[in-house]
């Protein structure tokens, strides 16, 4: 039987819960995974060991952390399993992962305090709900519900095991950290952020196609950044063919990022043979149409969870129009150009009453420029919990800048 313990004060379940929430960004922010953090706490409120998730293959985080206990064991009992779950890539039907987990030291009395519900599930690992249950732990606490029906029921798991289980502790917190992954798996797309550069007259280029440079460099390395916390990257032909862009992350010296984001052509026109996006590290994706539904879907079964829109006012201006933008990342230099080269094309608005209404989330000064990062007013809600917890191709115009 499992016993029970003072629970720690509140403040302690709360400072315990922003320590996960900042474990949890030190795992990769792509991919099929969300970023999750825990914190194993004693009864006076102490933290006496912490995870995160690593990424696709690696422990969960409340498993990482349970195995950072002094003294902790190591899983064993390996089994085939090709089935997935929201901490885990898909992967061979040949390969093999562990099971169950055998830890050594006692977790008897300690309280989890986890930034998503555990799951529930086995896929590549087992499932956490378990694992905290045979290492002992007497008390859960966990800010998001798990919106995957395959993996969610931890807390229903843990509950029935006789463990005291409370969500929502700093909820919000969570939605904001989890938001692109929460919004992908509940709409079974990826999520959107259409990014452009304009001058403060929203011009995207020159009268004579020439965009190079509008912004300055912290701006362009910003952009780089972004690339790289995206899996993939969205342009058109017209893009494509003006400008014979790279679309690589690269850092200050040139230098490719960690992490590159697959490049996605948008149109009927291939990509010509000797294009410098068939060189790309990360390979290449040729939709052959224009079609953004089903270009969606496609790319949310391929695993690709994050997309960077960054293919001039045609492409971008097609995602607005569909109500497919979750985000939007305007770069605005100090500068007045004039002429047609606008930033957006024709979103079909004929009247006041009829704008894409945004809300702006954050603006951040990049050198002599700004970042204006703003969201849909009336875009899809992402609840947090159920539960409350009681803490509380047309004309191509030049759309790169590199």
């Amino acid at each position: 039987m499992i016993q029970t313990t003072a629970a720690p004060h509140d403040e302690h379940l709360v400072a315990a819960m922003r320590r996960a929430l900042a474990l949890a960004t030190r795992g990769p922010a792509v991919g099929e995974n969300p970023q999750v953090g825990c914190v194993l706490l004693a009864a006076d409120g102490s933290i006496v060991a912490e995870g995160w998730h690593r990424g696709a293959g690696t422990d969960h985080a409340e498993v990482d952390a349970l195995a950072h206990l002094s003294g902790a064991g190591t899983r064993d009992v390996a089994v085939a399993d090709t089935d997935t779950d929201t901490e885990t890539d898909t992967f061979a039907d040949t390969d093999t992962f562990a099971d169950t987990f055998t830890f050594t030291s006692d977790a008897t009395g300690l309280t989890a305090v986890v930034t998503l519900e555990p799951c529930n599930h086995t896929g590549r690992t087992g499932p956490c709900a378990q694992a905290l249950i045979d290492a002992g732990v007497t008390r859960v606490v966990y800010a998001l519900d798990d919106p995957n029906p395959i993996a969610g029921g931890g807390a229903d798991r843990l509950r029935a095991a006789g463990v005291a289980v409370t969500g929502g502790l700093l909820a919000d917190e969570a939605t904001e950290l989890l938001r692109p992954w929460l919004t992908s798996v509940r709409l079974s797309r990826p999520f959107v952020t259409v990014k452009w550069a304009s001058t403060l007259d929203g011009r995207a280029a020159a009268a004579d196609g020439t965009s190079q440079w509008i912004t300055g460099t912290a701006s362009r390395q910003r952009v780089h950044e972004q690339r790289a916390a995206h899996d993939a990257i969205a342009v058109g032909t017209g893009t494509v063919l003006a400008d014979d862009p790279t679309l690589t992350a690269r850092g200050d010296g040139g230098e490719l990022l960690a992490h590159q984001p697959i490049p996605v052509v948008f149109g009927e026109t291939p990509v010509p043979p000797d294009a410098r996006l068939r060189q790309h590290p990360a390979g290449l994706i040729e939709l052959g149409h224009r079609d953004l539904d089903a270009a969606l879907l496609d790319l949310f079964e391929r695993g690709i969870r994050r997309l960077y829109v960054e293919g001039g006012p045609t492409l971008a201006s097609a995602f607005i129009r569909a109500g497919l933008v979750d985000e939007v990342l305007i770069y605005l230099a100090p500068l007045l150009l004039g002429g047609p080269r606008v930033a957006l094309d024709n979103l079909g608005v004929t009247t006041m009453s009829e704008a894409h209404a945004l809300r702006i989330h954050r603006i951040e000064t990049l050198g002599e420029d700004l970042l204006v990062v703003a969201r849909p007013r009336d875009h899809h809600a992402i609840p947090a919990i159920s539960t409350p917890a009681t803490p509380t191709p047309a004309t191509p115009t030049p759309a790169t800048e590199a």
